[in-house]
């Protein structure tokens, strides 16, 4: 039902969203370890969404009948700098993944794959908001650089 590329596009996507998993978690750990729990939960979240953004793409799969195997996903070391390189990581990493979606979608175009089409356009909006609130995020620590008075945003919403 869905074209053999974008199938072996989605199936790598699985893996590149547990693997921002695995990154989102690494910095919520980085943040707890630093006393800063408004981050650490914060990052939590986000890692929990990365996850289900993983499943969701898995279920599609299932439901439309593509076979695929789970690739590997690597160790991620918690080490920053400091609490704006945390969050330039995190913007790093959303950028990137709104690369992997974009080129998705013109493969599934390009193969009239209009159901495929259809699937990724959840994870297109839903990158236009993961860009935004990262760049909020930093926009925050340049405001208030001590990133203790700056979880005040975050206890707020104001992310």
């Amino acid at each position: 039902m869905i074209s053999k590329q974008l199938g072996k596009l989605l199936e790598q996507q699985v893996a590149n969203e547990l693997q921002a998993h695995n990154l989102y978690l690494g910095i919520a750990i980085w943040f707890g370890q630093q006393s800063l729990d408004k981050w650490a939960d914060f990052f939590y979240k986000q890692a929990e969404e990365e996850r289900e953004h993983a499943m969701k793409i898995v279920h599609f799969l299932v439901e439309v009948g593509y076979e695929f195997n789970l690739g590997a996903i690597s160790a991620v070391k918690p080490t920053y700098k400091d609490a704006v390189s945390a969050v330039k990581a995190a913007l790093k990493n959303e950028q990137t993944v709104t690369g992997q979606f974009k080129q998705m979608a013109e493969v599934a175009l390009k193969n009239k794959d209009y159901v495929g089409f259809q699937f990724l356009q959840w994870f297109l909006e839903e990158q236009v908001e993961e860009e935004a609130l990262m760049q909020k995020l930093l926009d925050i620590l340049a405001q208030q650089p001590n990133p203790r008075e700056a979880e005040l945003h975050l206890e707020r919403g104001e992310h």
